[in-house]
């Protein structure tokens, strides 16, 4: 089932890791009255579900950015599309080594350009709490962004 979502066997292999973590927890909550293996099957399911989903929304949101990191680039020469190129893929990276909360709310934000009241309908939390999230994962990032830069140095 989850070669079939995936459609990558290394893919597969790390959902299906994680389908089994995620039973693990689930246990305490599973009533023995009910069938095992539908049980297990809908929870397997539902993980594939949402992970196909997230890792389809980060992808819409990084074609999104490249589009317009290129597209500024485009006026430049060939140096300053390699820039471009170098750039978005040092911010991708260290996008990638934040909680996904964090990368949540850098995107939205400064990727999407949401306003911070919008954020807080999205997340369903009080403004104060966004401002404060934003702040917290611009520095995350920028220290991320920093330790790269420095060991290419």
């Amino acid at each position: 089932m989850a070669y079939q979502f995936c459609g990558s066997r290394e893919e597969a292999e790390d959902r299906t890791q994680e389908v089994f973590l995620k039973l693990h927890g689930a246990l305490p909550k599973y009533d023995f009255g009910k069938n095992f293996t539908a049980w297990f099957l809908t929870l397997a399911k539902n993980h594939l579900i949402d992970e196909y989903r997230r890792t389809k929304w980060e992808k819409t949101q990084r074609d999104e950015f490249d589009e317009r990191v290129l597209s500024q680039a485009a006026g430049g020469g060939p140096e300053e599309s390699l820039v471009a190129k170098e750039t978005r893929s040092l911010i991708w990276e260290g996008l990638n080594r934040l909680s996904a909360e964090m990368r949540m709310v850098i995107i939205l934000r400064d990727l999407q350009g949401k306003s911070y009241e919008e954020l807080a309908e999205i997340l369903s939390l009080p403004l104060g709490t966004v401002k404060s999230r934003v702040n917290r994962a611009r520095i995350q990032l920028a220290k991320v962004l920093k330790e790269r830069r420095g060991g290419l140095s």
